[in-house]
C-alpha cells in the first residue's frame, strides 16, 4: 500500500484516517488476519511494554552490573520538584530508560524497532499518557503509527545498529515516537512526518559502539536522549515548524551515512566508546582478556 513516507502521508490525507488506520490496513492486507486478530497483538505488545516500564522503575541490575537503577534515580529527581527540564520529558527519559534496563537484565521487552532502541516508543508513549489520557484504543494506534515510519525505515534504510549505526536503532526509533506523539496529540500526518524527520536529522551519524559488546553502555542513556529528543521534535512539527528537507530524503541520508560508516562504529564493539581505555577495562573486567575473547 506504501512505500515510502510521502506514500503514507497521501493515503490518509487522501482517505482522511489516521496514519494509524493506514497501517492497521496494511498489515491485515500483508498477514491476512483479520482487524480484530491484528489489533489484539498489537495490544499484546502494549501489554508487554507496560510490564517493561512498570519493572524498570521498580529497579533492576544488569547481569555485568553495567547498568541498573537509573530510571528510578530520575523518578527521585522529579519528585523531588528541583528539576530544570520539563516533568513530561523527564518522565518520559525515565520510563525510555526502565525499559532498556529491564532489557540489559535480561528481563522481556517488545524490540521498536529492535532491543537496543526499545525504550524510546513506550518511555515516550507512558509519559504523553499522563499528558493526553489516551484511550486504550489510542495507545494502541500510538504503536501502529510508530510502526507505520519504522515499515518505511526498515524497507529503505536500516533499523540494524550492525548495518547502519545507532543512528538505525535508537535514531529510527526516535523518529519513530515524535511521529506517533504528533498524531496522539491531534497533529495532522504531514505534521507527524515533520516531526520524524526533524527528529531523524538530528540524530544522523550516531555509532553503535557497545562497550563490552553488550546493549547496555552506551545504549541505555542513548535511548534517554532519543526520548527527550523525540518529545521535542514532536513539539516543534505541533508548533507548525516543518524540515526544509523531506522525510524521505532524510531516510535515504541515513541510508548512504550508514554505508559509508566504518565497520569499527557498527556494533563491533571496536571503536568509539567501546574503544576508549575505561570501555576496555569494562570489558576486560567483564569477560577477561578483551583480546582473548576476540580471537575465539
Amino acid at each position: 500500500m506504501f512505500r515510502n513516507v510521502e506514500e503514507l502521508i497521501v493515503l490518509a490525507e487522501t482517505k482522511g484516517v489516521k496514519i494509524a488506520e493506514v497501517m492497521i490496513e496494511q498489515e491485515c492486507l500483508v498477514s491476512g488476519r483479520t482487524r480484530k486478530e491484528v489489533l489484539a497483538q498489537m495490544d499484546r505488545n502494549l501489554m508487554v511494554m507496560e510490564q517493561a516500564v512498570e519493572k524498570g522503575l521498580d529497579g533492576v541490575k544488569s547481569h555485568s552490573g553495567l547498568t541498573g537503577g537509573d530510571a528510578v534515580l530520575l523518578q527521585t529527581y522529579i519528585e523531588d520538584g528541583n528539576f530544570l527540564s520539563g516533568k513530561t520529558i523527564l518522565d518520559a527519559v525515565s520510563k525510555a530508560v526502565a525499559t532498556n534496563e529491564v532489557n540489559a537484565a535480561m528481563g522481556t521487552i517488545c524490540a521498536t524497532p529492535t532491543a537496543g532502541s526499545a525504550g524510546v516508543v513506550p518511555g515516550t508513549l507512558f509519559a504523553v499518557k499522563d499528558k493526553l489520557h489516551p484511550t486504550r484504543e489510542e495507545m494502541i494506534e500510538f504503536l501502529f503509527t510508530s510502526g507505520a515510519f519504522g515499515f518505511v525505515v526498515a524497507n529503505n534504510a536500516s533499523i540494524s545498529g550492525a548495518a547502519g549505526g545507532c543512528q538505525a536503532e535508537v535514531g529510527s526509533a526516535s523518529g519513530m515516537a515524535a511521529a506517533a506523539i504528533v498524531e496522539m496529540a491531534g497533529g495532522t500526518p504531514r505534521q507527524a512526518a515533520n516531526a520524524m524527520a526533524i527528529t531523524l536529522k538530528n540524530m544522523l551519524g550516531l555509532v553503535c559502539d557497545p562497550v563490552a559488546g553488550l546493549v547496555e553502555v552506551p545504549c541505555v542513556k542513548r535511548n534517554a536522549m532519543g526520548a527527550a529528543n523525540a518529545m521535542i521534535a514532536a513539539d516543534m512539527a505541533l508548533a507548525g515548524i516543518t524540515s526544509r528537507i523531506p522525510c524521505d530524503e532524510v531516510i535515504d541520508a541515513m541510508f548512504r551515512i550508514g554505508q559509508a560508516m566504518p565497520t569499527a562504529l557498527k556494533e563491533t564493539a571496536q571503536g568509539g566508546l567501546a574503544a576508549t581505555p575505561t570501555g576496555q577495562q569494562l570489558e576486560a573486567k567483564i569477560f577477561g582478556d578483551s583480546q582473548n575473547k576476540r580471537e575465539k
